[in-house]
């Protein structure tokens, strides 16, 4: 019978450090700005070329994800601690960049272009001008997996999708790039 007893008192101190646990989870939701300073100072540059690609300029980038920031210390308490902070302020961000770019993004095709025939080595068979004239979903699935490299699951939390639609997406960006490469080396 003493055994029953020592059990029991084992249950209610596992019990009450649940209890607690869970205390702890609720008083940790929302984001503290020394959280998102942090990942302010070490996630910048990930943030602007991601943001700067979507914009289609680079300064239009770099202030859509300081707005992105100031717009997320300003609606820290909301979020809910259930995804990560990373995916939470990319979605942030990723919608900032939409915005700013809006008025810009038409000519981006025709800029990414000039700046390839300006003798750009890196891209010798227009890649940028291809991706820019991709949908925008399988652009901005593209920057975030292979500029900010983020998983599947923490792209369809930036980008508001499934996972599915996440791994479809980029395989259809992947096949239409694929198959515009084709038709360069013909």
């Amino acid at each position: 019978m003493s055994g029953i007893p020592a059990l029991v008192a084992i249950g209610r101190e596992v019990n009450k450090s649940r209890i607690g646990e869970t205390h702890s989870r609720v008083r940790q939701k929302g984001a503290t700005p020394v959280q998102l300073e942090q990942l302010y100072r070490d996630r910048f540059e990930h943030f602007a070329r991601v943001a700067s690609a979507i914009c289609g300029d680079l300064d239009l980038g770099r202030d859509a994800v300081q707005v992105a920031f100031m717009a997320a210390i300003r609606a820290r308490r909301s979020y809910r601690g259930t995804g990560s902070l990373d995916a939470w302020v990319w979605r942030i961000v990723v919608r900032e960049a939409r915005r700013s770019g809006r008025a810009a993004h038409s000519a981006l095709p025709e800029r990414m272009t000039e700046a390839v025939s300006n003798g750009d080595a890196e891209d010798a068979f227009g890649l940028r001008a291809w991706i820019a004239a991709l949908p925008e979903r399988q652009r901005e699935a593209l920057f975030l997996r292979y500029y900010a490299d983020l998983d599947y699951r923490a792209i369809a939390d930036v980008l508001g999708i499934e996972v599915g639609t996440v791994s479809a997406t980029l395989s259809a960006a992947h096949q239409s790039l694929r198959k515009r490469f084709q038709e360069v080396k013909r």
